[in-house]
């Protein structure tokens, strides 16, 4: 059983690859996986840790304005087609999945071309321009959420959910103490946390700072803050990360113990992000990136809110809203139980297996 996975570029397009490849090494522990990604991104480093091999493809992204790297894009374009094909062609695989990001569009293209049979993972409540185009050749499309019938043929559609750490977040509740201990909060307090992505938001950071006073004067309430990795100088040396009740990390590797002691939680509407939230059940405010193919994490968080499981602010109104709607939250107990509740509704724990099984099921059928 020979497999290509395609795609990467971020955090939330690898790390579910690689969920998935494990699922089908779980259930075919003989099945020969090779993954073809983007030179010089994220899944050239995290892939081979994981332990499959990996090629690269010299693509990135299309700019949505006049700039000198999009002279070279038709270049890199026609350069990815060709090694794609000539991958296929050597590896011969049976199956090809896309699961977002650059490289997946010039490798799925070239297995439709090749008569190979491709699977999408669409990650997104609003599918991108790219998966729009490779649906028409896709056998299978594994979503993550209802209604995707819009935008992709019925019976192609499989409701899978979006692979991430499911054992992660199992048991929250028994993992609270050590989580107070791990951060060194006052468990008697209301703990707040604010995050962006690994890389950090510069509109929740902002907001963050912009409301010193409001947190300086509720000295009963905690709060944990990851400034993330591209914010550091610009935020940590802020006033607010200077108050007596916030804690700020640039990174997070223990989200699991953040969500643990969190009564409220803060953060953009990635795909993988609300998939999270939705295993961890707690009350959320999602404040979509506005600078995002298609708005897509608009989307994401109104298909939450249109079921009563999210607050949305937004990116506009952040710092006049986000920390006044949190502190309004965390003093609303009846509130809370409803987003949790509805939020959990939403969970799908069982995703790379899903995924797994639709892409072994092609192959024998």
């Amino acid at each position: 059983m020979k497999i290509v996975i395609s795609g990467g570029g971020t955090g939330g397009h690898v790390y579910p690859a690689i969920a998935i490849a494990d699922a089908i090494k779980k259930i075919k522990p003989e099945a020969d996986i090779l993954f073809v990604g983007a030179e010089g991104k994220l899944e050239m480093e995290k892939v081979p840790k994981a332990g499959y091999p990996i090629k690269g493809l010299w693509i990135s992204g299309f700019q949505r304005k006049l700039t000198l790297r999009n002279l070279l894009f038709p270049i890199k374009l026609i350069s990815s087609l060709w090694k794609a094909g000539r991958i296929i062609n050597k590896f011969k695989p049976e199956v090809v999945i896309g699961v977002g990001g650059y490289a997946s569009g010039p490798t799925l293209k070239m297995a439709n071309r090749k008569k190979v049979s491709t699977v999408l993972q669409e990650q997104n409540s609003y599918p991108g321009v790219t998966n729009k185009l490779l649906a028409k050749g896709a056998a299978k499309i594994c979503v993550a959420y209802d209604g995707m019938s819009r935008f992709f043929e019925k019976e192609k559609i499989v409701l899978t959910g979006n692979p991430v750490r499911a054992d992660f977040f199992k048991n929250l509740i028994d993992k609270k103490e050590e989580a107070y201990r791990h951060f060194g909060f006052d468990k008697n307090k209301k703990t707040v946390f604010v995050f962006g992505g690994s890389l950090g938001a510069r509109t929740i950071n902002r907001a963050m700072d912009a409301n010193f006073e409001l947190l300086k004067n509720n000295q009963n309430i905690q709060v944990l803050w990851q400034i993330g990795k591209l914010y550091i100088e610009d935020f940590g040396k802020c006033n607010t990360a200077k108050l007596a009740n916030i804690k700020t990390e640039v990174f997070i590797d223990r989200m699991d113990l953040a969500y643990a002691l969190a009564d409220v939680v803060i953060g953009r509407a990635g795909a993988l992000t609300i998939s999270e939230l939705c295993l961890v059940g707690k009350p959320i405010i999602l404040i979509p990136s506005p600078n995002v193919a298609e708005d897509h994490q608009t989307k994401n968080a109104l298909a939450l809110v249109e079921k009563n499981a999210a607050i949305l602010v937004k990116d506009t109104d952040a710092k006049k809203e986000m920390i006044n709607a949190a502190f309004e939250l965390l003093n609303n107990s009846k509130k809370k139980v409803e987003l949790s509740k509805n939020i959990k509704q939403l969970a799908m724990p069982n995703a790379a297996e899903k995924i797994a099984k639709t892409i072994i099921g092609l192959i024998e059928k």
